[in-house]
């Protein structure tokens, strides 16, 4: 039997939950991670139905996409869906986890997805995240620099991009004088020592930090181990909100919006003016984006999907792309598949179940 704790650890590898934007919920919502699964229920919204759909499949592990917790409760009587959900959940043993914005901001997560389910090419970010990379900057003995880094490299440190094992190293001098308690390793006490020392740069993501300095003392040679961390403004390319990418070949406006309709099951689509030019770059952002449009235009962008838009932000298209609002359900549409086929490669022989609820809200005549 698998503890839900080790289904967690796949999932977190699939979506880390650092990733995760700050105001959102994600992770562990509702249940004990030690408990035994007997079975997942992958969905879309872990509303009453589905979590009912858990119980009649004897799953009780259900992850969501969207959180079902996602502001906080103050009381649970049962008085809305949220909190018949959640009665229910607990009422007979189901864990429910939200994976959320920590698929939005992964580079093979939602957005990879969308574009992938469109066709689009030579794809990155289009909104690379900030504030999430920090450098470790350490010095030690040449006989040990090799030691170090490779350990800094398995616990995570040194990847930039599409290349791995990447640090800075430079020679220089070090000097030290151990007090009546130390011991150290070159020297003796009360010993002015000049020795010659590597110099090693790395960065990292900064939810690795623990993991990075665990490495660094455990691996060094020094009893005292000299180290700095700074915060780099440096984005990172690629983790970030939405995508952009390319259409084989340009075609014309209502051919990529039938396109877009045909690719992602869309019952209905608002867009903006058309402009009587060719689409061939396209931006597009899972959810409610609005506040991408800047980045989409930015971009060079032909057109820009995303959804929930209003009114009056469909003027933002100020003539330089064509704003299309194609669902929020449907722009996350294929999410839930993504999930159970990672799962099911990563957890083998155990039940990995696609939910069969339509938790979509909106309705089309």
């Amino acid at each position: 039997m698998r503890k839900i704790k080790e289904i967690l650890s796949v999932l977190e590898e699939m979506a880390p939950l650092a990733y995760a934007e700050d105001f959102d919920n994600v992770g562990l919502l509702v249940g004990n991670q030690e408990t035994e699964a007997t079975g997942v229920l992958v969905c879309h919204d872990a509303l009453e139905n589905v979590i009912e759909e858990a119980i009649a499949k004897k799953c009780n592990l259900v992850v969501c996409f969207h959180p079902i917790l996602f502001s906080g409760l103050k009381k649970i009587t049962g008085k809305n869906y949220v909190e018949r959900s959640i009665i229910k959940a607990i009422k007979n043993d189901i864990a429910i986890y939200a994976v959320h914005t920590a698929l939005d901001n992964h580079q093979d997560g939602v957005n990879k997805i969308f574009c992938d389910a469109l066709g689009l090419i030579n794809t990155k970010i289009l909104i690379p995240k900030s504030n999430f990379i920090r450098k470790l900057v350490t010095y030690t003995i040449a006989e040990n620099a090799m030691q170090v880094r490779n350990a800094l490299f398995e616990a995570g440190a040194g990847k930039i991009g599409n290349y791995e094992d990447c640090s800075f190293n430079s020679k220089g001098i070090g000097t030290y004088m151990g007090n009546e308690q130390s011991n150290p390793e070159i020297g003796e006490r009360f010993e002015f020592v000049e020795s010659e020392e590597i110099k090693i740069e790395v960065t990292f993501e900064k939810h690795l930090e623990s993991k990075i300095l665990k490495a660094l003392f455990t691996n060094h040679i020094y009893e005292e181990v000299a180290y700095e961390i700074y915060d780099l403004q440096n984005q990172h390319q690629n983790i970030g909100l939405g995508m952009i990418g390319e259409l084989p070949a340009e075609i014309d406006e209502v051919a990529f919006l039938t396109l877009v309709k045909e690719k992602m099951s869309a019952d209905g689509i608002r867009h903006s003016a058309f402009r009587g030019k060719k689409i061939k770059k396209v931006a597009v952002l899972g959810g409610s984006g609005s506040f991408a449009i800047k980045n989409a235009i930015q971009a060079g962008a032909d057109a820009f999907l995303t959804a929930d838009l209003k009114y009056h932000q469909f003027y933002e298209a100020e003539n330089q792309l064509i704003l299309a609002d194609i669902g929020h359900f449907e722009s996350e549409r294929y999410t839930k598949n993504y999930i159970v086929d990672f799962l099911r490669k990563k957890i083998l022989n155990f039940a990995i179940i696609l939910s069969e609820e339509n938790t979509n809200p909106v309705k089309y005549l």
